[in-house]
Parts: C-alpha cells; sequence; structure tokens
C-alpha cells in the first residue's frame, strides 16, 4: 500500500524468540510489535532514469558503417583492431600494472565496504560482556541521616549477552543500502572509465611514436640525400662549374634537415617515457625499437545510433547510477520524520560470590522495545530533505550533460575522421605534384637553367608535402582511437556488478 508516499510491501524477515527459564508471556507491547513486524515500508520516490533525446543518428554519420544487429562488437581488446602485436603486448601490460587503474579499483573496492556496512544495519548486533568489580558503599545509620564509611567491602562478577536491533520499519535502512549499492556501481562505472581512458592514452600515444618512427626515417634519407647533394656542389665549386651562394644554400638545407631530425629525436623520447609511466615503470628501464615503415591503417568502426551510448559509456553508467543514488538519499531523509523503533535483549549472571556466578540463581533478563520520535528539530529534518532533492536534481541535470557531451564527442570524431581521410587524399596529390616539380627542377639544373635555391626550395616544399602526409596519417589514427574511446570501447551497462551479489559472495569487482 502506499500512504503520503509511504509504500509498504509484505515483510519477508524472521523474528526469532527465545524463551529463557521464568518466561511466562509477553509485555502487552508485544503483540502491536508483532503487528508492525508483518510489513515493511519504504518512504521516499522510487527512481526513474532521466530522460535524455539522444537522436536516431549521428549527424556526420554518412560513409560510416552502419551497427547492425550481426554486426561483431569492439569487445575488451577492441586495439586489436589495428593489428599491431607491440600494441597488443602493451595493453596487457597496461591493463595489469597501470598506476590510475589500480587507483579507481581501490576506489570500488571502497565503495563495495560501504555497501556491506550499509547492508549491515538490518540485522541485529551481538555483544558479549564480563567484567569483575571491587567495591565499598556508605553506610547509613538508622534512624539518623549520618553516613559512615563502607564496612563492608565486596566483589561482584558479572556476565551477560546483549543485543540490540533497529527496525527498518519506514526503509531507511533499505534506501541507504540502494544508495550505497547505486554509489558502488557509479564506482565500477569510474573503474571502466579510468581503465578505458588509459587504454585510450597509450594507443594514442603508441600510435603518434609510430608516425614520428616513420618521419625519423624520412629525414634520416633525407638527409643522407642533401649530404650527398652538398658534397656534390663542393666539388662543382672547386672546379669553377658553381659559385659559393649554392653551397651555402645547400649547406643551410642539409643543416636544417638535421636539426628537424633532433627535434623528432626529443619528441620520440618524450611519447616513450608516456608509454612507461602508463606501464607504471620508470622511464629509464622501457624503450621501443623504432620501425621505419608504417603498417597501421585506420579501421573501419561501425558507430551505432547515439542512443546506443547510454549501454556503451561507462561514465554515462556512472552519472546515471549517482542519479539514483541522490534519489534514494531522499528516502534516507524523508525517514527521520517517522518514529524509529527498536528492540533490546540483555540475558546474563550476575553475583557477588565467584563460586555461584555460573549459577541458576545469579540469571538475570531484560527485553523491550523502544519507540523514538523527533518532536522539534528546528526545520532540520525538513532541510535535509529539500538538500537531498537539490542533490538529485544536480545529477540528474550531471547525468543529462554527461549525455550530451558523450554525443558531441562522436560527432566531433567523425567529423574528424571524414575531413582528415579527404583530406590526406588532396594531401596525397600535393605529394606527387611537389616531387614531379622537383624532377623537373632537377633536370634543369643539371642543365644549367636555374641555380640551387630553386632546386633546394622545392626539396623543402616536397620534403613538407611528404612530413605532412605522415602527420596526417598519424592524426586519422589518433582520431580513430578517439571515436573508439567516445563509443565506449568494447564497455557495456551489463558488465556493472550486481552490489547485491558483490556483498553476499564477497567479490572484489571487475
Amino acid at each position: 500500500m502506499s500512504l503520503l508516499g509511504i509504500r509498504c510491501a509484505p515483510f519477508n524477515g524472521l523474528f526469532v524468540t527465545h524463551k529463557m527459564t521464568g518466561l511466562r508471556r509477553w509485555v502487552s507491547v508485544s503483540s502491536i510489535s508483532l503487528a508492525v513486524f508483518l510489513v515493511g515500508c519504504s518512504v521516499g520516490p522510487d527512481y526513474v532514469t532521466p530522460i535524455v533525446e539522444t537522436g536516431d543518428r549521428y549527424k556526420a554519420v554518412e560513409g560510416w558503417i552502419p551497427a547492425m544487429p550481426s554486426s561483431p562488437n569492439l569487445g575488451d581488446t577492441w586495439w586489436e583492431i589495428y593489428q599491431d602485436p607491440t600494441l597488443d603486448r602493451l595493453m596487457t601490460r597496461l591493463n595489469e600494472n597501470n598506476l590510475s587503474i589500480e587507483q579507481a579499483q581501490a576506489q570500488y573496492r571502497q565503495a563495495v565496504s560501504l555497501v556491506r556496512s550499509a547492508d549491515a544495519s538490518l540485522y541485529p548486533t551481538l555483544g558479549l560482556t564480563g567484567d569483575v568489580t571491587r567495591a565499598d558503599v556508605p553506610v547509613v545509620v538508622p534512624g539518623s541521616s549520618a553516613v559512615v564509611g563502607g564496612t563492608a567491602p565486596y566483589t561482584e562478577y558479572a556476565s551477560g549477552l546483549g543485543l540490540s536491533w533497529e527496525i527498518d520499519l519506514w526503509g531507511g535502512i533499505a534506501r541507504n543500502i540502494e544508495a550505497q549499492s547505486a554509489s558502488a556501481q557509479a564506482s565500477a562505472g569510474d573503474l571502466a572509465a579510468a581503465r578505458l581512458s588509459a587504454q585510450a592514452a597509450l594507443a594514442t600515444t603508441y600510435l603518434q611514436l609510430r608516425v614520428l618512427d616513420v618521419q625519423s626515417d624520412l629525414l634520416a634519407r633525407t638527409v643522407a640525400a642533401y649530404d650527398r647533394s652538398y658534397q656534390v656542389t663542393v666539388r662543382l665549386q672547386r672546379a669553377g662549374l658553381v659559385d659559393k651562394t649554392d653551397v651555402a644554400v645547400s649547406r643551410t638545407q642539409l643543416e636544417s634537415a638535421r636539426v628537424q631530425q633532433l627535434d623528432l629525436r626529443w619528441q620520440r623520447s618524450q611519447l616513450e617515457n608516456a608509454i612507461a609511466v602508463l606501464l607504471g615503470q620508470a622511464p629509464s628501464s622501457f624503450a621501443l625499437e623504432p620501425v621505419a615503415e608504417m603498417k597501421i591503417r585506420p579501421p573501419a568502426i561501425p558507430v551505432g545510433v547515439p542512443s546506443t551510448l547510454l549501454q556503451r559509456r561507462p561514465d554515462i553508467a556512472s552519472a546515471e547510477r549517482r542519479t539514483a543514488a541522490a534519489n534514494a538519499q531522499i528516502g534516507v531523509a524523508t525517514a527521520a520524520w517517522f518514529p524509529d523503533l527498536s528492540i533490546s535483549a540483555n540475558a546474563g549472571y550476575q553475583s557477588r560470590q565467584f563460586s555461584q556466578w555460573l549459577t541458576a540463581p545469579a540469571q538475570f533478563w531484560a527485553l523491550g522495545p523502544a519507540l523514538a520520535l523527533t518532536l522539534f528539530d528546528g526545520g532540520r529534518r525538513e532541510a535535509q530533505i529539500e538538500q537531498a532533492r537539490a542533490g538529485f536534481d544536480a545529477q540528474a541535470a550531471a547525468y543529462r550533460l554527461t549525455v550530451l557531451r558523450a554525443l558531441q564527442e562522436v560527432e566531433d570524431a567523425l567529423v574528424q575522421l571524414t575531413v582528415l581521410a579527404q583530406t590526406q587524399q588532396v594531401q596525397h596529390q600535393a605529394v606527387i605534384a611537389a616531387n614531379e616539380s622537383l624532377r623537373m627542377t632537377r633536370n634543369q639544373y643539371k642543365q644549367g637553367l636555374v641555380d640551387y635555391v630553386t632546386v633546394a626550395l622545392l626539396e623543402t616544399t616536397a620534403l613538407n608535402n611528404q612530413r605532412n602526409e605522415i602527420a596526417i596519417m598519424g592524426n586519422r589514427l589518433a582520431a580513430s582511437v578517439r571515436l573508439v574511446a567516445a563509443l565506449g570501447g568494447g564497455w557495456s551497462t551489463e558488465q556493472l556488478p550486481n552490489p547485491g551479489n558483490t556483498v553476499s559472495t564477497g567479490l572484489q569487482g571487475p
């Protein structure tokens, strides 16, 4: 039933009693308590996921592969689409040793512990006590108000069991468990997001490093060619066939190319150091052998429809779970308006004779419920409810904003990949044209029709166009990684752990 925001359901718990010697009947309030135990109520609003309009397609989806139901998912090892064995090995080490992932795992374990702590509030607390007391009390003289010192010191022995149990009549404890469980799921989403972020950072950094390797190889070949040209120019000048201007231009061109080589060297070292940190090791202990050829190409990535982001992005799932936790906190705050019912029971032995301590005459017991209701608090409970509602509104807005930003990231990556693919085609034509112009100019130089300055200018133009083409390929690869990350990698909300199962089975999360 539901009355004034209170939702009640049959109580599924088990109420156990234990008859002790001398206990023949319950106090009158027990019959009332039994009736109350038959139902369990929850206050506060039930959670409904905030609605966000995602659209039915991406604006920049033209030319991309639609994700059909039969299309293979990226999977947890999404980086394998680049078909690079070295990247595969690095990813394995990252998943095992990355410190950001390790930090997120520890935070998730903290969240699971909070769920277990909240769940423990549903159960009774049982304690054992035992003490020995030596005392001497003052004595009042009969027939007068005079008090004299104690004349008979004694020792008292006591031991017992104490039980206390707060009954969750209004669902405040259940709402707290609900909030902590949702927070634990949000933490699991944070862990997945941290793992995906680290993986994307490694893939991007590794691909940039390989791009620099290809550019370094191009510059090495260019420097060798410029050095040969310089030596030829020096010999021609000594023979009187060219003047010193050609030698100076050739020397300038050679040294400029060498400076570019050195610039790429420190850039590559920075990327290599960044990879080492991502793998959780010191940069001095990590190195990657350079390669001369770029075999990696931008892969085809099924993008699906915008609504799939709600199931595939861990940060969206995390924001949604935090919204659910904020909603449950409204119920926790609302439960403070209703009376608290607790049951306490004590039983044990108490005696001033050690030999009679644990005997039947020394037994004692006590049992009784306690009902407490706050009548006036100066508006504190009402303020806490308003605070909880405002917290829910803030989390709902954060959830919607997270979804919109995720949609933006996918759109941006799609546009970037589309434009870069077109740019690379145009840039390739520019490389062909620059090489053809250089070939014709070199022939003219050999015939003495142009000076070396003209040749050097076209050689520089051809080199820049070649480097730009390689850089554009690197940008395409980096954009493809951003698209994979924007789509959530191979993650799915189905991987979110069930906090109830986590608590009961002792699992420590993904």
